[in-house]
């Protein structure tokens, strides 16, 4: 049976009014397909590289003190004197045998003329002793003498020889005293301290000057017990003071203890002297030791970063996302820098890795690769 008229208009309302009730709930199914397939907006245009085998040398940092090699402590031998004259300062290059300072000597020269008359004394008295020693001996045999008279005569001859070699002594003690009125350098060197002042009271042991001897400096590093094995003598140290000069100083010896508390050991670095080393004793400065070369792959100094007290390059993968990779430095060269953690397939952001973060997509430009060769050495 036909359906009524006006039963058709009622049946189409109710079929628009379901199919505009369901959109809403189709729509949020497309707008997230729609989001799945769109690519991830790049965050920045970067260009990549990859890392270049060289021949680079390996190095070993290390922190520590410079030093005098050795520091002679020059002292007043004599107690009581005053002292006269001071001849040189703090910062005086001096030689060995050079007179430093002057004592007053007046009470010596005194001593040194009265004990000079005691010796003339002993003499004349000897010079007596000896002569009648020689007649008693001429006369022994003939009865004259007594035998306890030879014997006084010998006695005296041999007390006379005593007491001369007594002045002597004495005399000679007194001139000692003298010449160290006279405080002389023991040594080339520089003068580092001076207590010696004019006017006053020499004591026994007293320092007046300190040299440093023949002007040699030393930088004691302080290297970890597991690296010392790596280093021996005649190795090449390069060392940077406050003031920012660069040092090449050479090993001279490894200590062969090690600290008990910061488990370092000591190792001891001669350093040129003159005002061209332009290193002081007390100053702290930085430094490495160069070993023998290696091949290892270098990247531009751009390229390594450093975060969190780590060295860090940021390597790009296949699907454009950056990694966050940590690396080791093993030299640092003129404008590249040898590191150890990634492989020479890596492609790595050259420059601006620093305004990324991991997992960020890039768009990337590939730089052309620099010549495989040596790379310098560091300067010195």
């Amino acid at each position: 049976m036909p359906l009524p008229h006006r039963t058709v208009p009622v049946a189409l309302a109710t079929v628009l009014t379901a199919t505009l009730l369901a959109l809403p709930a189709l729509a949020p199914r497309a707008t997230a397909q729609t989001a799945a397939s769109a690519p991830a907006k790049a965050a920045l245009s970067v260009e990549v590289i990859s890392p270049v085998s060289a021949t680079v040398p390996v190095t070993l940092a290390a922190n520590g003190n410079i030093a005098a090699w050795q520091e002679a402590s020059i002292g007043a031998e004599l107690t009581g004197l005053r002292l006269a004259e001071v001849l040189v300062d703090v910062g005086d290059r001096v030689k060995r045998g050079q007179l430093l300072a002057v004592f007053a000597a007046d009470t010596i020269k005194a001593d040194l003329a009265q004990l000079d008359a005691a010796l003339a004394q002993a003499r004349a008295a000897q010079a007596d002793a000896v002569d009648n020693a020689e007649r008693t001996r001429a006369l022994r045999d003939t009865g004259v003498l007594s035998a306890q008279q030879v014997q006084q005569a010998l006695s005296a001859e041999t007390a006379a020889q005593a007491r001369v070699a007594a002045a002597e002594a004495a005399l000679q003690a007194q001139r000692l005293r003298l010449s160290q009125t006279r405080v002389l350098s023991p040594d080339d060197g520089v003068i580092s301290a001076r207590s010696a002042t004019v006017g006053g009271i020499g004591g026994n042991g007293q320092d007046l000057f300190r040299l440093i001897r023949a002007g040699r400096l030393e930088w004691r590093a302080e290297v970890p017990a597991a690296e010392l094995s790596r280093l021996k003598a005649g190795d090449k140290a390069q060392l940077t003071t406050p003031a920012g000069r660069s040092i090449t100083g050479k090993v001279r010896k490894v200590a062969p203890t090690v600290d008990a508390q910061s488990r370092n050991g000591l190792v001891y670095v001669d350093l040129p002297s003159g005002p061209e080393g332009d290193a002081k004793p007390g100053m702290f400065a930085r430094g490495e030791f160069t070993f023998d070369s290696r091949q290892a792959l270098t990247l531009p100094a751009s390229a390594v970063l450093l975060r969190e007290g780590r060295a860090v390059v940021m390597q790009v993968g296949a699907d454009q996302k950056v990694t966050q990779v940590p690396v080791r430095v093993l030299a640092r060269l003129d404008q590249r820098v040898a590191v150890d953690g990634i492989d020479a397939s890596a492609r790595v952001v050259r420059q601006g890795g620093a305004f990324l973060s991991d997992g960020d997509t890039v768009r990337t430009v590939t730089a052309p690769a620099p010549p495989a060769k040596a790379a310098p050495a560091a300067k010195s």
